[in-house]
């Protein structure tokens, strides 16, 4: 049976998004009988594969619900609100089995319950649908690190070198929304100070939100425990942190299966978490994942060896090398073209959770939403569809919890008393924007400069020079609003820099637009691909640069003069709108003198609505290159998103102009 796992796994995926989608539908139209035989259709395949694959649980549960919708199909149920909410919590369960069995479960539960309640329905008899908090894990499991091995030989090793084996047990607030983000930010942390070896629960569990609101890191540093405790402690929601010294001691190696305590069995999960594990694998694609990875790995090496044969193209000027170089570059070119294509799935994969999650936050809020979705089948790189999910979640949550108004308030302002929430995709370039946009409340300035002041995130006389869109993008900074004080502005901010940081690591760029009382305008910028790059190459001084050509506005040359300076800080006059002047080698600290010229070379760069001038010494000219991670050498360095390989066997920096127009 294992040579169709993946394929059953995929496929009951897609029956169970199918359900969800049917499900929000039959809501609407509860006599439409087509909506009705979809569902059972979806849920009577679902059966007979979990059947198959000898998944009883999971079939007997289909099996029940394949019941209810059948007596719905002969006209002997009735269709109400509370019974869309009995299947919606049985659907929550087949996901939630779904989800163990792809970990490598089993993909047991404990359905009684939900299976007692569809049986009630079924004769029915008046039952009530399980609330979330029912449904919730009685207790979280007492977590513990199970040490192997080779773990303990590393640990002992750690010791004679006289670094510290830290055991840090972190607990996050109970009202924290993206738990897997500050995970990452946790990790993250710890990684700078040393080195992370285990992790309860495993690391998988943690990214999939498979855990209450503790987990514990191991960690091999030379940094003291408080050093430790404090560089965790400054992370938003995070509750609690306690670091101790960590002996293998007593610790006896476990070669057979963990214990039940040490693999915590995944709760279910409420609808809202649910929607936020939704499929992210293409209906038509069967080609596994980790083969179009090995493939875009492969490329990127041909791109660095074909700029490679330019290189030596142009140096030998041998006109029959030339041709046949000219050519590998067009068929490359194409090449580059069908394999990213290849990776590139639409965004209604990540915008297909959110109907159903909206559905049940306006319920327990008691509001009134309309979703509207625009531009689903544009196409977004794999690797970005992976990760925008969660801030896309968080983004959703606050227009609809601190965004959207209750029917009588919007009725008081003269508004429609269901609000608007949009949710829009389109391309521009070598860029997709997503468009999140409500009806709202807006955003108040005066109180998001008065917070802000209060917080010392910025001065008062700062605050009089910024401009709408700085402004509204305070409420993105780390610290600014706390969960204590659920105004308008401090709702808007809770976990706020976690979304920024997010799409800051893919490349990409949010905007915050907002008209009191009129609504909010939240619009993300991300590159089509993390991999491959088209880049203006520029030497500056001894060193060479590529710059994204989507950031390249153009590029012109001045003279000496016309440099003007405000509070000794250089600026120019670019089509009557005064930009800063950024002298490169001052910025990275490049060894050797400037020369001195009369005239500069400059690159016009753009970041969202902000411009700046670069000076470099020469353009080397535009190039496609394969961008790599800094890995861990170096921390975090400003202004730089990866390097890259040239075809002289040198290394490039690439340039983060959002970065660096921000500072």
């Amino acid at each position: 049976m294992n040579q169709y796992l993946d394929l059953f796994i995929e496929e009951s995926k897609e029956n169970l998004q199918a359900i969800n989608d049917q499900l929000l539908a039959l809501e609407k139209n509860p006599q439409d009988m087509t909506i009705v035989n979809e569902i059972f259709r979806s849920a009577h395949t679902l059966k007979g594969m979990a059947a198959t694959m000898e998944y009883h649980d999971l079939a007997d549960l289909t099996h029940q619900m394949e019941n209810v919708l059948d007596a719905v199909r002969n006209e002997k149920l009735t269709i109400d609100e509370e019974m869309i909410d009995i299947v919606f919590n049985a659907v929550d369960d087949l996901e939630a089995m779904i989800m163990d069995i792809e970990s490598g479960g089993s993909g047991q539960r404990n359905v009684e319950s939900v299976v007692s309640v569809l049986q009630a329905v079924e004769k029915g008899e008046s039952v009530q649908s399980e609330e979330p908090s029912q449904k919730a894990s009685t207790a979280s499991k007492s977590l513990s690190l199970t040490i192997d091995e080779y773990t303990e030989a590393v640990l002992n090793q750690s010791g004679e070198q006289g670094l510290l084996n830290l055991k840090v047990e972190v607990e996050l607030r109970s009202d924290c929304l993206l738990k897997a983000a500050r995970v990452f930010m946790v990790f993250e942390a710890l990684q700078q100070l040393g080195e992370v070896v285990q992790s309860a629960p495993q690391v998988e569990r943690l990214e999939n939100e498979e855990f209450e609101n503790h987990f514990i890191v191991l960690l091999i540093s030379d940094a003291d425990k408080e050093t430790v405790q404090k560089e965790v402690g400054k992370i938003s929601e995070i509750e609690r942190v306690n670091v101790t010294e960590f002996s293998v001691e007593g610790i006896k190696q476990v070669k057979d299966e963990p214990s039940q305590e040490e693999i915590p069995t995944p709760s279910t999960k409420t609808s809202e978490e649910a929607t936020k594990k939704g499929e992210t694998t293409s209906k038509t694609i069967r080609v596994p994942i980790d083969r179009l990875d090995r493939l875009m790995n492969l490329f990127e090496e041909f791109v660095i060896d074909r700029g490679k044969l330019e290189d030596l193209s142009s140096t030998l000027n041998d006109d029959a090398l030339k041709e046949t170089v000219e050519h590998i570059g067009r068929i490359s070119s194409d090449l580059q073209d069908v394999v990213l294509k290849m990776r590139m799935v639409p965004v209604e994969q990540v915008f297909n959770r959110f109907p159903r999650m909206i559905r049940q936050l306006a319920k327990d809020l008691e509001k009134e939403v309309q979703l509207t979705i625009t531009g689903a089948e544009t196409e977004l790189d794999r690797t970005v569809i992976d990760e925008i999910g969660d801030p896309l979640v968080h983004l959703i949550r606050n227009a609809l919890d601190h965004g959207i108004e209750k029917p009588d308030r919007r009725k008081a302002k003269g508004k429609p008393s269901a609000g608007q929430i949009e949710m829009k995709a389109y391309h521009s370039g070598n860029h997709v924007f997503i468009e999140i946009s409500d009806d709202g409340a807006g955003i108040s300035r005066e109180k998001v400069i008065e917070k802000a002041v209060e917080k010392n995130v910025i001065s008062e006389n700062e605050a009089q020079t910024m401009t709408d869109e700085q402004v509204y993008g305070l409420i993105m900074e780390s610290g600014f609003s706390t969960a204590d004080e659920l105004s308008d502005v401090s709702g808007r901010g809770v976990g706020m820099d976690v979304v920024k940081s997010k799409i800051q690591s893919l490349g990409g760029h949010i905007k915050v637009e907002s008209q009191l009382d009129q609504g909010s305008v939240f619009t993300i910028q991300l590159p089509l691909t993390l991999s491959i790059l088209s880049v203006m190459l520029v030497r500056v001084r001894s060193e060479r640069y590529g710059i994204p050509i989507s950031a390249i506005v153009e590029t012109t040359r001045i003279n000496e003069d016309e440099v003007i300076y405000t509070h000794n800080t250089p600026v120019i006059d670019y089509r009557g709108v005064i930009i800063p002047l950024i002298f490169l080698g001052e910025v990275f600290k490049i060894p050797g003198n400037a020369t001195e010229k009369m005239t500069y070379s400059l690159l016009i760069i753009k970041a969202g609505d902000r411009k700046a001038a670069l000076v470099v010494d020469a353009f080397e000219g535009q190039q496609e290159v394969v961008l790599k991670s800094m890995g861990t050498y170096l921390s975090e360095p400003f202004a730089i998103s990866g390097a890259t390989i040239l075809g002289d066997g040198q290394v490039a920096l690439i340039i983060d102009t959002h970065a660096l127009i921000g500072e």
